[in-house]
Formats: C-alpha cells, sequence, structure tokens
C-alpha cells in the first residue's frame, strides 16, 4: 500500500471552513470601516463596530486557526495510514501500567485512602502503605474498597 505525502492530499473540512470563516471575517470589517467612514459622531460609529468589525476581527482570527489547523493535522487518520498509538515503540518496551491490586497507600500528610493504581498517588516517590488507615476518607477518585467514609481525626 503506498503512503500519500501530505501535499499529495486534499484539502481537508477543517481548511474550508477557515477559508470561508477568513473570508467572512473580511467581509464584516469591510462593511464595518465603510460604515464607520460615513459617520461623524463616535455615538454613531459603535454600532458598526459591535456589528461588523469586532464579530469580523474575531472570524479572522478564527478562520486563520482553522487554516493552520486543517493544513498541517491529519485527524481522523485515514484508511491508508491506520493509528497507532504506541508509534514505533516495542509494546515490550512501554512501562507496566500500575496495578490496583495491593495495599492501599496514602501521601504524607495526606488524608485520603488510595488505591495503588489510582492517578493522584502514581509515580509520587512518597507514597506508601497506607498500615492504619483510621481517620483517612477514601479518595474520591479510585475509591479503594474496604475504605469507609469517616471523619478525619482532628487534632487539639
Amino acid at each position: 500500500m503506498q503512503r500519500t505525502r501530505p501535499h499529495d492530499r486534499a484539502p481537508r473540512p477543517v481548511f474550508w471552513a477557515g477559508l470561508t470563516a477568513l473570508t467572512c471575517g473580511a467581509v464584516l470589517c469591510v462593511i464595518g470601516w465603510y460604515g464607520i467612514s460615513g459617520e461623524r459622531f463616535a455615538e454613531r460609529q459603535l454600532p458598526y463596530l459591535a456589528s461588523c468589525t469586532v464579530p469580523g476581527a474575531a472570524l479572522i482570527i478564527a478562520g486563520a486557526v482553522l487554516v493552520a489547523r486543517g493544513d498541517a493535522r491529519t485527524w481522523p487518520p485515514r484508511a491508508e495510514e491506520p493509528y497507532d498509538p504506541a508509534g514505533d515503540e516495542d509494546p515490550a518496551d512501554l512501562p507496566a501500567p500500575p496495578s490496583a491490586e495491593g495495599p492501599p497507600l496514602r501521601v504524607p500528610g495526606g488524608t485520603l485512602l488510595h488505591r495503588p493504581d489510582c492517578p493522584l498517588v502514581t509515580g509520587k516517590p512518597g507514597a506508601r502503605p497506607a498500615g492504619d488507615a483510621s481517620g483517612l476518607l477514601p479518595c474520591p477518585v479510585c475509591e479503594p474498597p474496604g475504605a469507609t467514609p469517616s471523619a478525619p481525626a482532628v487534632e487539639a
């Protein structure tokens, strides 16, 4: 199967939407400029600013972003380019995900009890087994099994 180069591809719908937004923004700015130029007093110029010039400038900025995004990005992947989240890496070289098996963990000075695979403690060097879990609340993210919600001990 032959892979196509980026410049051989047809323009994406995002690119066309960006060009449309750029064109509409430029037209609105011209209309706003023409309306403002015919008015002598600032009070009569404000409606043209509010209804044409400011939205036109916003459309120009949005259109420029869409054109840049539609030109450089190829998402979603096309049929000839299957998506591979790991890239060229060997699956054996990837780190193993944290396991949910094991004792509950806590962070020094923390008041929550976490599962070992909780994203709030994964990779934290200070995370250690909780041991006595009295006074610790269950983590609302990982909801460790066997943890009962209780009020933390208040020191006087």
